[in-house]
């Protein structure tokens, strides 16, 4: 769990990080050792933006591989660039744009038999989902609850995502699960 203040410190470094690729046209590097110990430790996340509510990016990592001060910065940077479902952020929508971030728990196996198993297992609100079959994957934040809280419609969606049918069942799906601190 992050203080206020390092939540207040991480939300600023994903504005920047956008002001600085308005800017420059490159991400922003940090120095995670200017930052708190927490800060500084591995994390991964995700930095979703939106304007009036309505989503303009959203990009994020599901394995802590970098300090988490540095994977939100960088998140930051490819959410309101490189996400492929929206042109490039401008500058004039730099001011109406709602930042909201979550640090995501390490990613738990769900063992599972049947997509009966799945459904029953699921925790709408609470679970975030990863579905692999080979080189398919796709994720959903647990805040994608709010607009999917049926658990069929939910996981229909998420294997869509993933590339594969919505009644896709195998043997081999991989499924895993994950909480997320969000702010």
């Amino acid at each position: 769990m992050l203080n206020t203040t390092e939540r207040t410190t991480l939300r600023a470094v994903a504005r920047n990080a956008i002001r600085h690729g308005l800017a420059h046209g490159r991400a922003l590097t940090v120095n995670p050792a200017d930052y708190t110990a927490a800060l500084q430790q591995s994390g991964a996340s995700f930095v979703t933006l939106e304007i009036l509510g309505a989503l303009r990016g959203c990009i994020g990592t599901l394995e802590a591989h970098r300090a988490l001060v540095s994977d939100v910065a960088a998140n930051a940077f490819s959410a309101a660039f490189r996400d492929p479902r929206f042109p490039p952020l401008s500058a004039h929508e730099e001011s109406r744009l709602d930042i909201h971030i979550s640090v995501l728990g390490k990613p738990e196996p769900v063992p599972v038999r049947s997509e009966a198993d799945l459904l029953g297992m699921l925790r709408p609100g609470i679970d975030g989902v990863v579905l692999s079959e080979g080189a398919r994957r796709g994720t959903f934040l647990p805040s994608v609850w709010e607009q999917l809280p049926d658990r069929r419609d939910f996981l229909a969606q998420l294997k869509r995502k993933a590339g594969l049918p919505a009644n896709y069942w195998s043997d081999t799906l991989r499924v895993e699960r994950y909480t997320c601190e969000v702010f």
